[in-house]
């Protein structure tokens, strides 16, 4: 049986030792900082909303929330960036994802402030994490590697599988995780014969969005797998992995809900601390 990675548990001791940073700054007169844009009535993004201010103000750090209808101009929203970006009061900007289709996503990515970025989308940082030296990492991913962290799972030598192409989650994850010494292979809706790849690896990710995606016969015996997905069904949240079945058979796994969720949005407010610093010319 698995032994379960519990991402409540790992995000509870980041965000003690987010606190620590907050007060710290503060006691240097700098005050912490985060702005989000919010764009229309989606159900689901206003409940992440509603759940990073609560987080924001457990940690100490102020929360300002911008809201705007279905009906807002990207000229609007890219206004309002740019008094984000010339506000000293805010370390961080994120734009709450999925955008309505009126919304020119790239151009509000790019309007960030790069140092502002703690979503890490910004092509700047997505540049620097490419090189090697980026700062302001992307959420879920740098979560990701912090919860295998956290349980001293190796990842150097290690056979890692990514599912999933997408810009938030599986591009940059295979890139943090070739940087850690993995050897990763990248699939997605067009991989042939998907079951024997994932059969090879020590590190199963999936992130799809794909109910029932991963079954046991899929995953290799004692490997580590971390569900990315969510999916919204009767039975309440699950992820892309057939969590009963396949427990029995990896060495970890993460639930869902419960797993890598609580870590994204810790990962956020280390993000927004670490802003704060590049921002007042502090290290990091």
């Amino acid at each position: 049986m698995s032994k379960l990675i519990d991402g409540k548990l790992v995000a509870q001791s980041l965000k003690k030792e987010i606190k620590d940073e907050v007060l710290k700054l503060n006691k240097e007169g700098i005050n912490v900082g985060l702005a989000v844009i919010l764009v229309g009535d989606d159900p689901a993004s206003h409940i992440y909303v509603k759940n990073k201010a609560a987080t924001c103000d457990t940690l100490g750090i102020k929360s300002f929330e911008y809201n705007f209808s279905n009906n807002a101009s990207t000229k609007e929203i890219l206004s309002s960036i740019e008094k984000l970006n010339n506000d000293s009061r805010v370390n961080g900007i994120l734009c709450q994802l999925p955008l309505p289709y009126t919304i020119d996503k790239k151009a509000v990515i790019e309007a960030i402030s790069p140092i502002k970025d703690v979503d890490g989308f910004h092509p700047v940082n997505t540049g620097k994490m490419l090189s090697g030296y980026g700062e302001l990492l992307p959420c879920t991913p740098s979560g990701i590697i912090k919860l295998l962290d956290y349980y001293d799972i190796k990842i150097e030598g290690k056979n890692a599988v990514v599912i999933g192409r997408s810009d938030i989650v599986g591009k940059p994850l295979a890139v943090m995780l070739s940087k850690r010494n993995a050897t990763v292979t990248l699939c997605h809706s067009k991989t042939v014969d998907l079951k024997s790849i994932t059969k090879t690896a020590d590190i199963l990710i999936s992130a799809v969005g794909k109910e029932g995606l991963i079954s046991a016969d899929m995953v290799k015996s004692g490997a580590t797998v971390i569900d990315v997905g969510i999916n919204r069904t009767d039975k309440g949240l699950v992820g892309d992995v057939c969590f009963d079945e396949v427990s029995k058979v990896a060495g970890y796994i993460t639930p869902v809900p419960g797993g890598v969720g609580p870590m994204t949005i810790a990962s956020l407010m280390f993000n927004t601390v670490k802003a704060a610093k590049i921002q007042n010319g502090m290290k990091i």
